[in-house]
């Protein structure tokens, strides 16, 4: 493709990096096929392949219009093209770029630059998110069953299970393991705080070595998705602050730090993601590097950790009607389709294959309150694919994902480490 990007438009190195993109897609148009928002009304202009189009034109011709920016607005950024496209195209960097552009191109109206502030700093302003989570709590008696549902369930009592729980001999200590920090989320806290319980209590059991980051939390990832690019680096710094000293430390020890882990697979892409985040920041590029290479996903930690092949293991998680939904961030965005599944297979788990399993189901952070109408087509389908089998539970392993799709069912949706967690003795 032939590409004359106007001067003056973009940063030099954000030029390159759009160049390169664009220079790499050939429009074959395979991602066409495994694009949610096409799939819904086959808007060519809601593909990847459109929207490189009208990103190339935007780029090119220095100026958008409103339906420039609608479009990209629309896309979930679920990288599903990314997994599918033959040629490698990094789209998520191309669409990041577009969206900066678009933003000083077609200035959005008062009310949506309002709302994109304050939905950024509810998150991001320690303190304000739990303040009013807080608030709601006290009167959440008089909220509808749905709002309740999601935002204020009742606390889950330990349930026995026919298959007998874990035991400390089940799993065998980790010898000379470096110590895991888990990473606090914006929301996760407030909403669903068992999640990372559930981590630290798996971590614990099997001799990990635990420390909580408490200084920093939001990863910055809402930010970035919505207007907020230099709050986005901002955060990210801000991270890399907090960690970099204990990095230090850890390495001055033996053994050193063993990994830096989320539990929510959405905050966990946009963490490995900060070396692109940080790429023209001279002085952290090379510490958000150094600390992405530490960036774990609970999956790709506990198969470390676990040995799974013992026959203590077998049945732990056997007799009961689960079911999967990986959320893209995971399969996509991190690139471990699967993982999870494997894991609770091998740990006794019968898992129905999902139809369509590659498909967002619609929550993708913000995407639920700035595109309602787009996000709740979305949800029902997938909740249609997960129920088929008639699951008692729905597992997954994103808070916003968990969120999102517990707004459309009573089926209980859970974290996959909590029902891990369950099986595990009282701490």
């Amino acid at each position: 493709m032939q590409v004359n990007l106007i001067e003056g438009l973009l940063d030099e190195s954000e030029k390159q990096r759009a160049e390169q993109v664009l220079n790499a897609c050939v429009h074959c148009g395979f991602c066409t096929a495994t694009c949610p928002t096409y799939l819904q009304g086959g808007n060519e202009l809601d593909s990847p392949r459109g929207r490189i189009y009208l990103i190339k034109e935007m780029l090119e011709q220095g100026a958008a219009s409103e339906a420039t920016r609608t479009h990209l607005d629309r896309c979930v950024t679920c990288l599903s093209c990314e997994t599918t496209c033959p040629s490698g195209v990094e789209y998520h960097k191309l669409v990041a770029i577009g969206r900066h552009a678009s933003e000083r191109l077609a200035p959005r109206s008062p009310w949506q630059k309002t709302l994109r502030w304050g939905l950024r700093n509810l998150l991001v302003t320690p303190g304000l998110f739990a303040g009013f989570m807080g608030i709601g709590r006290r009167f959440s008696a008089l909220l509808p069953a749905g709002i309740k549902r999601v935002y204020f369930p009742p606390e889950k009592k330990r349930v026995s299970i026919a298959s007998p729980a874990l035991t400390a001999s089940t799993v065998l200590p980790v010898v000379d393991a470096g110590a895991v920090l888990i990473v606090r989320g914006c929301v996760q806290p407030s909403l669903r705080p068992q999640t990372d319980a559930a981590l630290e209590k798996i971590l614990r059991h099997c001799s990990v070595p635990v420390c909580i980051s408490a200084v920093a939390s939001c990863c910055g990832a809402a930010s970035f998705h919505t207007s907020g690019e230099a709050q986005a680096r901002a955060l990210a710094r801000a991270n890399i602050d907090a960690w970099w000293s204990l990095y230090e430390q850890q390495q001055a020890e033996s053994p050193p730090l063993r990994a830096i882990v989320s539990t929510a697979s959405g905050c966990g892409v946009h963490l490995k993601d900060y070396p692109h985040v940080l790429a023209d920041d001279g002085e952290y590029r090379k510490k958000a590097q150094i600390l992405a290479e530490l960036i774990r996903d609970p999956v790709e930690l506990l198969e470390s950790v676990f040995d799974v092949s013992m026959p203590e293991f077998g049945d732990a998680l056997g007799g009961q009607k689960l079911v999967f939904h990986c959320p893209c961030t995971l399969q996509h965005g991190q690139a471990l389709p699967a993982r999870v599944e494997a894991l609770l297979h091998r740990l006794g788990a019968e898992l129905p294959v999902v139809a369509d399993s590659h498909l967002c189901c619609g929550s993708a952070g913000t995407y639920s309150i700035l595109q309602p109408t787009m996000s709740k087509r979305l949800r029902k389908e997938k909740l249609q694919a997960l129920q088929a089998s008639d699951p008692e539970t729905i597992l997954t392993a994103n808070i916003g994902c968990q969120l999102h799709l517990q707004a459309g069912t009573e089926t209980p949706v859970r974290h996959w480490l909590e029902i891990l967690a369950d099986r595990l003795p009282p701490s």
